[in-house]
């Protein structure tokens, strides 16, 4: 009976795998297989369970860096993900109270707001990207930055 059980398992885990393609349940369905493979020469429960997290584990230390690598190569980053740690230009006072800001950057004029609720930036000062919240730029004064 724990056979059908592993063997259900190592089913579950790569269909999930299919339909997310994130190198998720991958690991663990290699821990379901050894086990399955266990319970049919043994049938020992808790010894099942240990082989099943032991290769798992092994497999999730050793396997994803280089799967990871491998997969993430050719990965391009997206737009706004280029666009953090790069300088732009203030166009509109940043103040986060008011909720007023812009930046050139690439020449293309974004919505900003300062990392720091407290700080007001004004135009024509330099700022680097940050973070990107939305469709908003999440910027700090360059002098800030070094």
């Amino acid at each position: 009976m724990n056979s059908v059980f592993w063997l259900g398992a190592v089913v579950l885990m790569l269909v999930i795998e299919a339909i997310t393609l994130g190198l998720t349940t991958i690991w663990f369905a290699g821990g379901a297989l050894a086990a399955f493979l266990l319970s049919l020469v043994w049938d020992q429960v808790l010894v099942e369970f240990v082989v099943f997290f032991v290769v798992s584990l092994l497999l999730l230390i050793y396997t994803r860096p280089v799967a990871l690598e491998y997969f993430n190569k050719r990965r391009v980053k997206t737009n706004y993900e280029s666009y953090i740690g790069k300088e732009a230009k203030v166009t509109q006072t940043i103040d986060n109270f008011n909720a007023t800001g812009t930046v050139m950057l690439n020449g293309l004029e974004w919505s900003a707001r300062a990392d720091d609720d407290r700080t007001v930036i004004e135009p024509g000062s330099r700022v680097v990207v940050k973070g990107v919240s939305g469709v908003k730029l999440i910027v700090a004064e360059e002098s800030e930055v070094a």
